[in-house]
């Protein structure tokens, strides 16, 4: 079973070592949103759902400490990484002061940071370690955990960004979900490059589903779509 991926905000203006830490995390598993400024990270949380943030300190625009701030201000609970070149103990003092869960210097080892950031998942609630269940949705069983749709012994495999549309979509069954909606969820912003992409993935799904006549997605002209069903189990 397939648990639900941790999402993580990190703010970084080193794009060579954000990248990296992408990569490394997301083959760990972990769902991971990279901003180059603080600013940037900021409007990012407002948009989207996040489980940890990870923020560099010394940042263009909005520093981490002052991302920190404003986010706890809209989230005090949510756990923070602060990782920074800087080893004085009076800035560790204030990343901890603002409620840091953990503190990391450069240069430090990936793994080091992938060991603190597991510490602190195992300690969130159980809604993010939830695991996600194979859902029966007309005459096919989506299962996230493999990214596929099965039928009549035949099993057609989805991409990962199709995968979460349709379980958005699973999880919102006859009702209008609006595209905005759908795009911060799925992407942590709207935009209409991303909305493109999103339709993109719309067609491809019609497609995965067209054996099954009481299944549809309807557009909704100007708000966004409804994925009809007549037979839905699940959770």
């Amino acid at each position: 079973m397939l648990k639900k991926r941790t999402k993580i905000l990190l703010a970084e203006d080193d794009l060579n070592l954000g990248m990296l830490l992408v990569d490394y995390l997301e083959d760990e598993g972990f769902e991971v949103r990279l901003c180059k400024d603080g600013e940037i990270a900021l409007k990012a949380f407002e948009a989207g759902k996040f489980d940890l943030c990870i923020f560099d300190v010394m940042m263009p625009k909005m520093d981490g400490f002052t991302l920190a701030k404003a986010v706890r201000l809209q989230n005090p609970l949510i756990p923070l990484i602060f990782i920074t070149a800087k080893s004085q103990k009076a800035d560790k003092l204030i990343g901890y002061d603002l409620g840091a869960d953990d503190y990391i210097t450069k240069p430090f080892d990936e793994e080091e940071l992938l060991w603190k950031i597991k510490a602190i998942v195992r300690r969130l609630p159980d809604a993010v370690n939830s695991e996600i269940a194979p859902i029966l949705v007309g005459k096919f069983v989506f299962n996230f955990e493999n990214q596929s749709l099965f039928k009549d012994g035949i099993t057609k495999r989805m991409t990962e960004k199709e995968s979460e549309v349709f379980l958005y979509l699973c999880k919102h069954q006859n009702k209008v979900v609006k595209r905005e909606d759908l795009l911060n969820e799925i992407w942590g912003e709207n935009d209409y490059f991303l909305g493109r992409s999103l339709d993109v993935f719309i067609t491809k799904i019609r497609k995965y589903i067209k054996d099954d006549p009481s299944l549809n997605i309807e557009n909704v002209f100007g708000v966004g779509f409804i994925f009809n069903t007549e037979a839905f189990l699940g959770k």
